[in-house]
């Protein structure tokens, strides 16, 4: 059925919908798009180059990587190889998307992976677990607030970054954090989710020990993979026997 790149037929009602559950993960994520904006301009960038690294990367700590790797000068290369490090879940993420979301038209699934950061990603699969499909209008809904925003706050922070006072001792620094440790437990239900999670959390952690950032990020989530792969015929037969 061919569809509006905006909208499917029940799409006024889930895009509603896709905003009111984008609005907690604007409000995580406000504190951290103003970091970007104001610590690219520290680094050498202009308020319109931070914009535009917002807009078109679109991935706080890709983006945060970069900036400092810029600020660096080292070899382009290893700028590249190290945000690819950082952004390798993304080949999870659309990987376990994109069979929730193949009856969309290819243009909009385009739309779809470029918007699919963390917690676009956690919130489909909830929603997908829920009510057994992601239409186009809901995912709409969420992701682009969550996109403008991200945008705008990298603005904010480029303008005026330097009259703000710092997150840190305001506390607000630690909003994403909670975000992302509720969406994890959001999962909690499924087979075998400790033993990934602490598994993925133990790895993560040596890796900063050892080997550094970004590649913990990376490391910590293979790690997470490999085991729930090995435990995914065992889930398989817990769900076939339920």
């Amino acid at each position: 059925m061919t569809t509006d790149i905006l909208t499917e037929r029940s799409g006024p009602r889930d895009f509603a919908q896709g905003f009111k559950d984008s609005l907690p993960i604007v409000i995580a994520a406000a504190p951290f798009g103003v970091l970007f904006g104001a610590l690219a301009v520290d680094n050498g960038f202009t308020v319109f180059e931070a914009v535009l690294m917002s807009a078109t990367i679109f991935a706080g700590a890709s983006q945060m990587v970069g900036i400092d790797l810029f600020g660096q000068k080292v070899a382009p290369w290893l700028i590249v190889l190290s945000i690819f490090a950082v952004n390798f879940r993304h080949v999870l993420y659309s990987a376990t998307t994109g069979r929730r979301i193949a009856h969309w038209n290819p243009l909009q699934r385009l739309f779809g992976f470029f918007m699919l950061v963390d917690p676009i990603f956690a919130e489909a699969e909830r929603r997908g677990e829920r009510i057994g499909t992601v239409t186009f209008g809901w995912y709409a809904g969420a992701a682009l607030p969550v996109y403008v925003f991200w945008v705008v706050e990298g603005w904010i922070g480029a303008l005026f970054g330097k009259v703000m006072p710092e997150p840190e001792p305001l506390g607000i620094d630690f909003l994403l954090p909670i975000y992302f440790l509720g969406l994890v437990m959001g999962f909690r239900k499924r087979p075998f989710w400790l033993p990934v999670v602490a598994v993925s959390a133990l790895a993560s952690i040596i890796a900063y020990r050892t080997i550094g950032s970004p590649w913990h990020v990376s490391i910590g989530a293979a790690a997470g993979v490999l085991l729930a792969a090995a435990f995914a015929p065992a889930a398989r037969q817990e769900g076939a026997d339920r």
